[in-house]
């Protein structure tokens, strides 16, 4: 799986093969990622690379779905990776507990699929029909919506506490 480069971008470079639970473990592979790679980037590079990574992951998630023939496979976790990178990025400069309780909202959003998460997800379900960009948009979509909800409730919480 991870010889095609889309498989290698989708598959989080191997961190959705993991037995149990991907969707966590490419998150935490994100927030790994991120933690590494936020020494040399500014906010206008991470702009710039989850853009991109937007870019490249709807094409890779579509590919490998396609060839996987199943229309939302738990191994693709780009999905997560690049969403909770932009939860991060939103919400930096935070620290650890911080950003611990934004994994621990982003997950609940992306596992529970609650009221717009749970639409989003539907949306571009290509059930019945052949895998196209749609479908791969829709795998990254509702992943975004789930940040969005994320950054929501931290928002929310920051404005209360004050």
């Amino acid at each position: 799986m991870l010889r095609h480069p889309a498989h290698l971008v989708a598959l989080g470079f191997g961190s959705g093969l993991a037995p149990w639970a991907p969707g966590t473990v490419g998150t935490l592979w994100a927030w790994l990622a991120f933690t590494v790679f936020d020494r040399w980037l500014d906010a206008w590079g991470w702009g710039v690379v989850i853009a991109v990574g937007l870019g490249v992951g709807w094409w890779a998630c579509t590919v490998t779905a396609r060839h996987l023939q199943v229309e939302d496979p738990s191994a693709i976790v780009w999905d997560e990776i690049v969403a909770f990178w932009l939860v991060l990025w939103l919400v930096t400069p935070a620290g650890l507990l911080a950003q611990a309780a934004a994994f621990g909202l982003f997950r609940l959003f992306d596992a529970a699929k609650p009221g717009p998460v749970g639409w989003a997800d539907q949306r571009f379900k290509a059930r019945g029909r052949p895998v196209g960009m749609a479908q791969g948009f829709g795998i990254v979509f509702d992943d975004l919506v789930a940040a969005g909800c994320t950054l929501l409730v931290i928002a929310v919480w920051r404005t209360a506490v004050g």
